[in-house]
């Protein structure tokens, strides 16, 4: 019997994909043991900063990668929203899993939905890219830096004034807190990041025996989905922590891309969509209508003020 070691951040949400992950290669493979290393990223560290103040190149992944590279794992498991799109040399993607439900919702302290909050209602998120949507979608609402794992968050919304927070449907649903959801925000309000409620498999390039290992746990309709959105990400320079929001979906193997960029302000917001069959052209042709309708002043703008 081989051991087959899983990096992952040492975070509730992290360790439960991780453990879905080992659960799922276990079934598959009973001659291997599989164990888990956990490690604590920097952005798990810095509590007290927001996301956009710190950078995000690898901010949740840096550290299992170079694990990875030193050979103390063999796999990384990570949420794929967190990975870069351009990752480091010798190291690439495994498997994408079945992606879980990829929009946000609304968590409000009293049931109350986010069309109906008083003028001045606060919400907590340090998401710019949520912030951003929500703004345009009602400039009279304030916002309140969240950080934390999802069990912190919903903490402090309990003993503080706002009104409600923002999270990911398929981190909720994992930790099992279905019954805490207000709604489910429609795309129309706020698009989801890129590849958000994917979990990603990231291997060293040389390890072919884990890609092999991985097979059965990639899902090919969420791949072409989510290289739709990681190749507009990558057109448009951005990261997680730039208003920057995504969506495919993959029907009848077309793949359809919808596009979001916003000031940071809310003001302006731009969209674009376009549907086809390779996911890589797909995401550049939406980047290309956004930077033509003025996506690359308003990044390059936050990018100065970050």
């Amino acid at each position: 019997m081989s051991i087959i070691r899983i990096g992952t951040r040492d975070s509730v949400l992290a360790l439960w994909q991780a453990e879905w992950v080992k659960t799922q290669l276990s079934m598959i493979y009973p001659e291997h043991q599989f164990i888990l290393v956990s490690m604590k990223t920097k952005g798990d560290k810095i509590l007290d900063v927001p996301l956009a103040k710190i950078g995000d190149k690898g901010l949740f992944t840096k550290e299992l990668e170079n694990g990875l590279l030193r050979d103390e794992v063999d796999l990384a498991v990570h949420s794929l929203k967190d990975l870069p799109t351009i990752l480091p040399e010798g190291l690439s993607i495994g498997a994408i899993c079945e992606r879980e439900e990829p929009r946000d919702v609304f968590l409000s302290k009293d049931g109350t939905r986010l069309e109906d909050l008083p003028p001045g209602s606060v919400i907590g998120t340090s998401s710019l890219r949520r912030k951003a949507q929500l703004q345009h979608y009602r400039a009279d609402l304030n916002f309140a830096d969240l950080r934390g794992n999802l069990q912190t968050r919903w903490r402090k919304l309990e003993e503080s004034a706002m009104a409600g927070i923002v999270l990911a449907y398929a981190g909720v649903k994992r930790l099992g807190w279905e019954e805490r959801i207000t709604q489910l925000i429609p795309e129309d309000i706020m698009l989801s990041a890129v590849g958000q409620g994917s979990i990603a498999i990231e291997i060293s390039t040389e390890r072919q025996d884990i890609y092999e290992l991985l097979k059965p746990l990639h899902h090919e309709e969420t791949s072409l989905a989510v290289r739709a959105e990681r190749a507009l990400m990558r057109r448009l320079e951005g990261g997680c922590q730039v208003p920057i929001g995504a969506l495919g979906i993959v029907i009848e193997g077309r793949v359809q891309l919808k596009g979001m960029v916003a000031s940071l302000d809310g003001q302006h917001l731009l969209r674009a969509s376009v549907e086809g069959q390779n996911p890589e052209e797909i995401g550049y042709d939406v980047a290309e209508q956004l930077i033509a309708q003025g996506a690359k002043a308003i990044l390059d703008q936050i990018r100065v003020l970050s």
